[in-house]
């Protein structure tokens, strides 16, 4: 193995390093997958709550994983550099 080490072009910069979009007008369709993760940090009390699906709040799992559908619907919001895309499926697992 020797010590080459292969420089990458980020395409989203333009010559002089100002963040610019691709132009993806002749680029084919493709399936593309993402993933996403977070952590909460709560009480025992409340996971208990939660898991038993008996929270004063009602089925806060239940918001959470339409929450999760509703951001990723809304990805090129988060992302302005993000060419339009539909959101073909969504799941959230808990």
């Amino acid at each position: 193995m020797g010590d080459h080490v292969e420089e990458k072009q980020f395409t989203h910069f333009d010559a002089q390093g100002q963040a610019s979009m691709v132009d993806v007008t002749d680029k084919a369709v493709t399936a593309r997958e993402a993933e996403a993760t977070g952590r909460v940090v709560m009480q025992a009390e409340t996971l208990a709550m939660v898991a038993a699906g008996n929270h004063k709040k009602g089925d806060v799992l239940g918001v959470a994983r339409l929450a999760g559908i509703q951001a990723a619907k809304k990805m090129q919001r988060f992302d302005p550099l993000v060419p339009s895309a539909d959101a073909v499926f969504n799941q959230g697992r808990f």
